[in-house]
């Protein structure tokens, strides 16, 4: 646990990707009318959850008026309504709402982490940041020694955990991205799932009963 809150340290001190860094800062200071009273972290965004986490969920990035605002993963935006909500119905979490840091939730048997770490402009980090970023995800993956099934909230995510694979020269085939796709990979279940994104969910790409059974899915790999 202190190594993880080490961890968590470096992150939110990290000046690694100079157009991220300048992004979030210039986000953090205009905010957005809805939120103009409030102060935005504006910075990155460490991982949260169970240090005893059986199931590690990877997303892509902090949303500029999301955690970027909260300082907390998947916090005070639409997704993650979908994401806790549903982590609270299969009992992830204590409670289905993440509105702040302060607002009482409790993961269990979670771990939540992004492939990015900053808020990037029109939500797409370039490859050199992710590639920057990785060494954060893999330290947290050493650190949460339960994982048994790593979940990617969409391609970019499914592809960066392959690669952070591959380049600990660990043969991972050819895995290919889709909606409810499963791999057992270096002894761990990569779960894919398309990310719970506005985008997706108002289009119907992924639609309720989808989300819902990949967690059921979830659960049954870690409670068998």
């Amino acid at each position: 646990m202190e190594r993880l809150t080490q961890l968590h340290a470096e992150m939110t001190g990290c000046e690694r990707c100079p157009r991220l860094r300048a992004y979030c800062a210039q986000v953090a200071a205009t905010r957005v009318k809805r939120y103009r009273d409030q102060e935005y972290w504006g910075r990155p965004v460490p991982g949260f959850g169970d240090p005893a986490a059986q199931l590690f969920i990877l997303g892509l990035a902090p949303g500029a008026h999301g955690a970027n605002r909260t300082g907390r993963m998947f916090t005070g935006d639409d997704s993650g309504a979908w994401l806790y909500g549903v982590l609270h119905q299969f009992g992830f979490a204590n409670q289905p709402i993440s509105v702040g840091r302060d607002d009482g939730l409790v993961l269990h048997q979670v771990y939540i982490g992004n492939v990015c770490r900053c808020a990037p402009p029109d939500n797409k980090p370039a490859p050199a940041e992710l590639t920057a970023c990785q060494p954060f995800l893999e330290q947290e993956l050493a650190l949460l020694l339960q994982v048994k099934v790593v979940l990617a909230l969409g391609r970019i995510a499914f592809e960066r955990y392959a690669r952070l694979l591959k380049d600990r020269g660990i043969h991972v085939g050819k895995p290919v991205f889709a909606h409810g796709a499963e791999y057992l990979l270096d002894g761990r279940v990569l779960l894919c799932s398309y990310h719970p994104s506005r985008q997706n969910t108002n289009t119907g790409l992924l639609t309720e009963s989808m989300w819902v059974d990949v967690f059921a899915r979830a659960r049954e790999l870690i409670d068998p």
